[in-house]
């Protein structure tokens, strides 16, 4: 998450290149954070994939040395400490961004993220749900919310990172709010491809080539496969998320964000 300076909205622009639909989050000078409308363009994104023939593979990467540190917590402030309930709004927001995750886990093709810079937050959330994810030298993997704004990751984030890193690291995580480095993230799970910046776009290539040239029904059954070995009931957590969002920790926490001053917490 990043306040930034003010810019650009925010975007995630798409360009289609012999098989491989790459989704590039451009939000400058805000380390690629998230808006509603980069959501609602991912998610046009991945119905672009099932429905367009000849995509072989979605990337998504960043730009300008980031991938994206989380939600743009002016949108946050907006959109959550806006309504008269912030707790109900929280859980709208939660929900909205899990349906976007959803249908990034529902593409039939692999979903590639290419990691070089923080991946923070929801960013992380996109790691989760991708297939590979390659990072390189300037990557950072993390979930600081408990230490930044004080808000709740949903049920559904915590089990995908789970599948990826293990519960106990995934817990560690949530509880620390440590930023892993490439290395580290690699170690754990987080990562499958670690390179340096000279090998950072030729290593991408050919995991491409790789993808495109392998049997396209086959990929797709590994993916359903994955999916039905996923198939779990959540537990309900829309108590906690209402709890976190609606507390007053949350609105000093996002207050705190943009003041750029430490957050002084209260435990209400």
């Amino acid at each position: 998450m990043t306040a930034g300076a003010a810019s650009s909205p925010g975007r995630v622009r798409t360009d289609l290149r012999s098989g491989v639909l790459h989704a590039v989050l451009e939000h400058p000078r805000r380390l690629g954070a998230l808006t509603s409308a980069m959501y609602d363009e991912l998610a046009a994104a991945c119905r672009r994939v099932s429905s367009e023939p000849g995509v072989q593979v979605l990337v998504l990467e960043g730009t300008d040395g980031a991938f994206a540190a989380g939600t743009d917590v002016r949108m946050l402030a907006e959109e959550v400490l806006g309504p008269p309930d912030a707790g109900a709004a929280g859980v709208a927001y939660e929900r909205r961004v899990g349906e976007v995750l959803q249908s990034l886990q529902d593409v039939p093709v692999p979903v590639v993220a290419v990691v070089d810079g923080p991946a923070a937050g929801a960013g992380l959330a996109l790691v989760a749900c991708s297939d590979v994810v390659v990072a390189g030298p300037r990557a950072r993997f993390g979930l600081p919310v408990a230490r930044t704004l004080g808000n709740c990751v949903p049920a559904s984030v915590v089990a995908a990172l789970a599948r990826r890193a293990g519960p106990a690291r995934t817990r560690a995580l949530l509880l620390t709010s440590r930023m892993l480095d490439a290395r580290e993230a690699g170690a754990v799970g987080l990562a499958d491809v670690v390179l340096e910046a000279e090998e950072l776009d030729a290593g991408v290539r050919d995991l491409l080539d790789g993808l495109r040239s392998a049997a396209p029904l086959a990929l797709a059954a590994f993916k359903q496969l994955d999916r039905r070995l996923a198939a779990v009931d959540l537990p309900d957590d829309e108590d906690l998320l209402r709890a976190c969002y609606g507390s007053s920790d949350f609105r000093e926490g996002v207050t705190a964000f943009l003041d750029r001053r430490p957050p002084r917490w209260e435990g209400r």
